[in-house]
């Protein structure tokens, strides 16, 4: 397709067009004066009511648009010309005489013009406009006319008429194309009726009424899902909250679990966090778990029963537990009753117990910090008994070594009949060195005898005879501390024997004060590791309701509601959008 261009407006004059010309001048023929002028006639009064259906049709659509917009849109002026009128040469005053003398010239010669001739296409009464549609139509048809009408001249002599719009239809039947399926033709035709301004007015007016109705209706529509969807649900929420919920007790406590003094002696990161949070921090969270267990439920139903209190016919439907609930259903009661909340910062556990009334609620609460003080000191138990159990059992087996080893000792001191090795080797020692010294007296003074010239032979004999006598002795003496005798082991494998009893005495008895010290420590240990529950802050039983908190619900389930509308209709409409594209 080829995109029509833009134009000045400018009117062709006839005598202008005919004085441009450079034509050779062609033999006149005689044609009838009446005919020409009905056919001229015919020919400006069929192409200005075309011009004139074709310029209301363009111009009725921007002013509906204006209308509708709500602007109003001036009347063209009746007096402004249109490029598309054609151009009255015939009708004007300074025309006619001359008309009037070409058609008496004519008249009188009695010759008909030449179809092909300038002044034959003139007389058709052709605009500029469908002038210049002629020339382009030549110049796609590969012509090359010199002027406007030399270009219709050639356009009829190959068949064509330049003043029929081609279609696409028009093309597809061109055998120089490729040939594509038909299409259904049109077969709407122009309407004959012509608009008024009235006309478009009420038609505004029709399409503004239908608007501003198809507005309202959807906004009713809108309004009818917004009441049906959101409202509806968050009154009757409302009034369950406000009219129906059964009001419940809930009883606060706090407790924190503490740990033993360390001892002054403790050092190391074990000195540096014991007695802190951080050393009782897995044990609040095994209390803080073991209260929102199963088995706390099952307890606190043994001793006050849980779930009787929350099957009355005093509850609300809504909250009351079935008389024969199972203990799942009852177990998620107990979790909504029974809040348990732990700060690692302060490591203090929250505690909330919620009841239908304030003294159940105060018991509840006191018999759940009974449980968890017995699971805290469940909690330690086994380590402190299997502390202590070993340091014990070490002193035990130390104290019965230390008995046997001193046993031993004694069996040796009765069979052997020495009391003590030491004390017998020294008497033994001191005899020997006594015997030494009197026996060497007598060798001096036996000496002293040999010296003289005649000694006494008598004297000289006792003397010898004392010295062998005590040199026999000490040899006795000293036999009985290596060699045994007839009666037993000699003194110095009694000695020995009874040095390493002794020392293993020593060494049990070393291994039983050890044993009693590590005994000392263990319990010094054990204690350490005792935890505390201590409660600062004791159930006392609430003299108000403390739920349901019927404005917070009631504008939580606004919320819902109009979250769960919002994303259904935002669904909704994309899926709309996606299937009509």
């Amino acid at each position: 397709m080829t995109t029509k261009p833009t134009a000045k407006k400018y009117r062709i004059r006839r005598e202008d067009v005919a004085a441009s010309l450079d034509t050779p001048e062609r033999p006149e023929v005689a044609v009838d004066p009446g005919a020409e002028a009905r056919a001229d006639s015919e020919m400006d009064a069929a192409m200005r009511s075309a011009d004139a259906k074709s310029s209301r049709r363009v111009a009725l659509k921007p002013s509906m648009k204006d209308a509708i917009r709500g602007t109003e849109t001036a009347e063209p002026e009746a007096d402004t010309p249109s490029e598309d009128t054609p151009v009255k040469t015939a009708e004007s005053p300074e025309k006619k005489p001359a008309k009037g003398k070409a058609a008496g010239k004519s008249g009188g010669k009695g010759k008909k013009l030449d179809p092909d001739s300038d002044a034959a296409i003139l007389a058709e009464g052709l605009t500029g406009r469908q002038l210049r549609i002629a020339r382009r139509v030549a110049n796609r048809h590969g012509l090359e006319p010199a002027n406007d009408l030399e270009a219709v001249r050639m356009l009829r002599k190959k068949g064509i008429d330049p003043f029929t719009r081609e279609t696409i239809l028009d093309l597809a039947r061109d055998p120089n194309r490729v040939q594509l399926p038909d299409t259904i033709p049109n077969t709407e035709v122009p309407s004959p009726q012509v608009h008024t301004e009235a006309d478009v007015a009420r038609e505004v007016r029709k399409i503004q009424q239908e608007i501003v109705s198809r507005r309202r209706k959807r906004f009713l529509l809108l309004a009818a899902r917004v009441m049906l969807f959101v409202f509806l649900p968050t009154f009757l929420a409302g009034y369950y909250f406000f009219k129906v919920a059964t009001p419940m007790f809930a009883t606060h406590s706090e407790f924190v679990i503490q740990q033993a003094e360390p001892s002054a002696g403790a050092g190391g990161l074990g000195g540096m966090f014991s007695g802190t949070m951080l050393a009782t921090t897995q044990d609040a969270v095994a209390v803080q778990s073991y209260l929102t267990s199963r088995e706390a439920m099952l307890r606190l139903d043994e001793d006050l029963g849980f779930r009787t209190h929350f099957a009355s016919e005093s509850i609300d439907p809504l909250q009351r537990l079935e008389p024969n609930a199972s203990y799942e259903d009852a177990f998620a009661i107990y979790k909504k009753r029974v809040k348990i909340s732990f700060d690692p910062t302060e490591g203090i556990v929250r505690m909330e117990v919620i009841a239908a009334d304030p003294e159940t609620s105060k018991a509840f609460s006191e018999a759940l910090l009974s449980y968890a003080e017995e699971q805290v000191d469940h909690l330690t138990q086994r380590l402190r008994a299997d502390q202590m159990q070993g340091a014990r059992e070490s002193y035990e087996d130390a104290e019965a070594m230390v008995r046997d080893a001193q046993t031993r000792v004694l069996d040796l001191q009765q069979a052997r009949g020495v009391l003590s090795a030491d004390l017998e080797v020294t008497s033994l020692m001191s005899q020997i060195s006594a015997l030494e010294v009197e026996m060497n007296t007598e060798k001096l003074r036996l000496q002293e005898l040999l010296e003289n010239a005649q000694p006494n032979p008598s004297r000289v004999s006792i003397l010898e005879g004392n010295v062998q006598r005590l040199d026999a002795l000490i040899r006795d003496l000293r036999s009985q501390m290596t060699q045994g005798g007839n009666e037993g082991a000699s003194l110095a494998r009694i000695s020995g024997e009874l040095v390493i009893a002794e020392a293993d005495l020593q060494t049990r008895q070393l291994m039983l004060s050890q044993s009693l010290q590590q005994l000392e420590m263990a319990r010094i240990e054990a204690n350490r590791q005792v935890r505390y529950l201590s409660t600062s802050v004791s159930p006392i039983a609430p003299d108000e309701a403390s739920y349901p908190r019927s404005l917070e619900n009631t504008f939580l389930a606004f919320l819902v509601f109009a979250g769960l509308y919002l994303l259904v209709s935002l669904t909704a409409s994309i899926l709309r959008e996606q299937v009509s594209g």
